[in-house]
């Protein structure tokens, strides 16, 4: 008796679930992740703030990601690569972002950052689910977060990309493994410094942790960020799990700083 009633408790859960779903959206309606405003479902920006997210989209360039304004082939062509990663080829191998960090998404990623806004880290992973579909199409992609030093970490409570990673993986069912990487030393905010000062400020900044060092070798790894801006900390993380032996390291973030790079400046970055 206690299987069958059981088995018809978990025949109506999802039932019951949904009619608790709809029950709280009349008490405490969905509201856009960005304005506040009431939108349809949960999860979901209203329309206006829908159009002023910058998302992209190809043509991009086939390593960095970086959106180019036009296809300058005319074909669709895929494999274009930037003239920044071409002077100084990236530490890792493929970069992915979902929207532009811009005036628009600026209170989208800082309040998730540094608001508490953790609620919206279950839509940014359906959105990372997208903009990356290409780098998740293996089944054994491991899903890392660039980690928070220890007393950053306790400062912030959480960190943010160890959200991401851990959606990310729940929703595409690949393994995702939140403390591969370690933050060794406290580094100083990297706001406000030149490419050179940020590839500088995070050099043998990350370990692997010894708890998870026989999970490198031979690995694909795809590193998870909320904000890629000259590529010098995924490139150092980059650095240290190839040297780990990773056979491959792809990086996928929830926003990228998009400006045109000099050749200038492209030589100074650390990937």
């Amino acid at each position: 008796m206690f299987h069958t009633a059981s088995t018809r408790l978990g025949d109506m859960w999802p039932h019951l679930r949904s009619g608790m779903a709809r029950l709280l959206d009349l008490v405490l309606p969905p509201r856009c992740l960005c304005c506040g405003v009431e939108v349809g479902v949960a999860g979901a920006l209203c329309p206006t703030c829908w159009q002023g997210i910058g998302f992209i989209s190809a043509p991009h360039c086939a390593r960095c990601g970086l959106p180019f304004d036009y296809d300058l082939t005319g074909d669709g062509a895929t494999n274009l690569v930037c003239g920044a990663c071409l002077a100084r080829p990236p530490l890792f191998d493929r970069c992915r972002s979902v929207f532009v960090y811009d005036n628009a998404s600026r209170s989208l990623v800082l309040g998730f950052k540094h608001g508490d806004r953790t609620d919206c880290a279950p839509a940014f992973a359906q959105w990372l689910a997208r903009a990356g579909a290409v780098l998740l199409l293996e089944s054994d992609v491991i899903i890392v977060p660039v980690p928070l030093h220890r007393w950053r970490l306790l400062k912030r409570r959480y960190n943010q990309s160890a959200l991401l990673a851990l959606e990310l993986g729940r929703l595409t069912g690949r393994t995702a493994i939140p403390d591969l990487l370690i933050r060794r030393r406290a580094t100083p905010s990297q706001g406000g410094l030149t490419a050179k000062g940020r590839a500088r400020n995070v050099q043998s900044a990350f370990a692997i942790n010894p708890r998870c060092a026989g999970r490198v070798k031979d690995a694909r790894i795809l590193l998870i960020d909320d904000v890629f801006t000259t590529g010098a900390t995924v490139g150092e993380c980059a650095r240290t799990l190839r040297r780990a032996g990773a056979r491959a390291v792809d990086v996928l973030t929830l926003s990228r700083v998009v400006k045109p790079v000099t050749l200038e400046e492209a030589g100074e970055q650390a990937g």
